[in-house]
């Protein structure tokens, strides 16, 4: 008997298959010892260890004896999770009942960075399709810049599900190392003048509830008269904040914060990984597409940061923006707007970024989403 017949998935394996089984091992390194987005980084890389083995089971293999199609796991929750969106949908609603967007009223004009910080993901959509990439697929690519894991999932299974499996790795590695990217961009493009900037705000503003209540609501009709097909996204985020906010679904909201975001997170990560296997993944494309998604990142960095220059050009003193707090414009929320501030505090020790960045950082997560949103909107009519 050869071995063919006692170990096939030994004779099956190739080298491609022991890259991918490497890369499973290294995102799964980078959750366990660097404590990188562990939540999905784990699943993922553990996913793409079950997928990269040759005959896997949690694949959809033909059966030999009876030459019918087996159905794999990853492939039916991909099927039921991923390819009609839900699961991404339903991390919607547990992101929008962690965020409090309290800060933001009392920073409103921070708003405009949410969309300052999107910059580069419009800019990598033309470079994309310079490089030959269709508007579809350029447009997937783009939407990694937004750092928002869940956006880049729901584009990229609209327009180009054949390159899932990179954009979403690319989307959520990338959100796990805003800690690594950022502030050498930041530092780049800032002097320690303007990084020294303090601003004050009305941090102790009280906010109303009703106005708290009211702003989902508006935000979704805005939205859905707008760019219906944003609804989806905006309106599942926004949701999940409703049920914050209202103030009668206490059990609901922790709910959506902690069991809700778990179960699916994990789902969502090993999912993912089903679209992670050799021959999909071992290919130029895949790089050309993680260069791009950190061209991407860099460059919606650079929008958020020289945006805020911009603006202090017609501040008076005292009242100026610290620049740094443009980069909390992408969606990276609220690990973005703790680089911040923790870069503030080298530069001096007394001084508070944190709220000013997480405003600037919701507003992020709004912009992503939006831009989410205009991506789905747009680009059918331009295709």
């Amino acid at each position: 008997m050869g071995l063919e017949q006692l170990l096939p998935a030994i004779a099956g394996m190739t080298w491609q298959h022991l890259v991918m089984i490497s890369v499973g091992l290294i995102l799964i390194y980078l959750a366990i010892a660097k404590n990188y987005e562990p939540t999905l980084l784990l699943p993922m890389g553990f996913g793409a260890i079950l997928v990269n083995i040759p005959l896997s089971s949690a694949l959809t293999q033909i059966d030999p004896a009876t030459g019918q199609a087996v159905e794999g796991v990853l492939n039916v929750f991909f099927e039921a999770g991923i390819a009609t969106e839900i699961f991404p949908l339903l991390i919607f609603i547990a992101i929008g009942a962690m965020i409090d967007f309290s800060p933001l009223f009392r920073n409103p004009s921070l708003l405009l960075f949410g969309a300052a910080a999107q910059f580069g993901i419009f800019l990598t959509m033309v470079v994309a399709a310079l490089m030959g990439y269709d508007i579809r697929e350029a447009a997937s690519i783009g939407i990694i810049g937004a750092a928002d894991g869940p956006t880049s999932i729901v584009v990229a299974s609209r327009f180009a599900p054949n390159l899932l499996g990179p954009i979403s790795v690319a989307a959520y590695s990338y959100m796990a190392l805003v800690p690594i990217i950022q502030p050498p961009v930041i530092r780049l493009l800032t002097s320690r003048k303007e990084r020294l900037i303090r601003m004050t705000g009305n941090n102790n503003k009280k906010i109303s509830k009703k106005a708290l209540i009211a702003f989902p609501i508006v935000i979704t009709i805005a939205a859905g008269i707008i760019a219906p097909s944003s609804l989806a996204l905006i309106g599942f985020l926004m949701f999940g904040n409703l049920i914050r906010e209202c103030g009668v679904l206490n059990k609901l909201s922790l709910s959506a914060q902690n069991e809700l975001s778990s179960l699916v997170t994990i789902l969502l990560g090993i999912t993912i990984a089903s679209t992670m296997t050799a021959e999909r993944f071992i290919r130029l494309d895949t790089l050309f597409i993680i260069a791009l998604g950190l061209f991407a990142f860099i460059f919606d960095t650079f929008g958020g940061v020289i945006f805020a220059k911009f603006l202090n050009l017609f501040r008076k003193e005292g009242n100026k923006i610290n620049p740094m707090v443009g980069a909390c414009g992408i969606s990276a929320f609220p690990m973005s707007a703790r680089v911040i501030h923790q870069m503030g505090q080298k530069e001096d020790p007394y001084n508070y970024l944190l709220m000013p960045a997480i405003s600037a950082n919701v507003g992020g997560q709004i912009g992503s989403v939006v831009a989410g949103g205009i991506i789905l909107t747009l680009v059918p009519l331009l295709a």
